[in-house]
């Protein structure tokens, strides 16, 4: 990996991470294109720039995370079923990962689902997170362990699910992201750490340079997915997800002389 494709990797995690196109999904098609998507470094710096993104979470909304001990417990008990499913099927998890033809379908079904999700769940009203309602976020959010569901998407439809409003599905969908996201690169960093895997400067410096990038189009990021999803809805990430699922589809089945995918 060079510095370019470094650059060019971190904004798309920065844009997509909290985007209900699935940030992991968009990160392997790029990685594919660039050729780099087997490499084991590539590999964990798609992971390790997702603190850059979680930060942004962290400053846009530092106030709200120094609330009562009742919104942490809610946070822990919606993230409880990522930690268990996770450890149990990390090997599958990583399979999956390296499969293009997995994130194309899993964008394509999940555009569908979400052109219906303002019809499903137009009626969403409420702003309170029960105990209850946190767990079952956290069950929808464990679809996103299938690369190209999008985390965000998942859990922001589960929030919808339980009658939240858009915004405030939306919210608590980035908070979870916080521990879920840290959570996830923590145990990454610790299985090539196991592995003898060392790092020279150069990849240190281009996980720097991933981490800011992430960080800063993160902030942007959220700032407009918010004002956007209050006013639009989810349609139009439905058939951004169709047209790159089936564009990724005939690629990989129909245009034999392109090997990127």
């Amino acid at each position: 990996m060079n510095t370019l494709q470094a650059i060019i990797l971190a904004i798309i995690e920065g844009i997509t991470e909290f985007l209900p196109v699935s940030s992991t999904g968009h990160m392997i098609i790029a990685s594919s294109f660039f050729g780099i998507a087997q490499d084991d470094f590539t590999k964990l710096f798609t992971i390790v720039i997702q603190l850059g993104a979680i930060l942004s979470v962290v400053i846009l909304y530092f106030k709200r995370f120094f609330q009562t001990f009742d919104f942490y417990y809610k946070l822990l008990v919606a993230f409880i079923p990522a930690v268990v499913l996770g450890l149990l099927l990390s090997d599958k998890i990583d399979e999956l990962l390296e499969s293009p033809v997995t994130v194309a379908v899993s964008l394509l079904v999940g555009g569908i689902i979400l052109l219906k999700v303002d019809d499903w769940y137009n009626n969403s009203e409420e702003t309170e997170i029960t105990y209850l309602k946190a767990f079952k976020i956290g069950l929808f959010q464990c679809l996103a362990m299938v690369p190209g569901v999008s985390r965000s998407g998942a859990s922001i439809v589960g929030g919808m699910s339980q009658k939240l409003t858009r915004k405030s599905a939306a919210e608590f969908s980035f908070f979870l992201a916080v521990p879920t996201m840290f959570g996830a690169t923590a145990k990454k960093c610790y299985d090539y750490y196991k592995a003898g895997f060392e790092l020279n400067q150069e990849q240190i410096n281009l996980l720097i340079i991933g981490n800011v990038i992430a960080f800063i189009v993160a902030l942007l990021a959220i700032k407009s997915f918010i004002d956007f999803l209050s006013k639009k809805g989810f349609k139009i990430f439905g058939y951004y997800r169709i047209a790159i699922g089936i564009i990724l589809l005939i690629i990989h089945f129909f245009v034999q002389s392109l090997t990127i995918i």
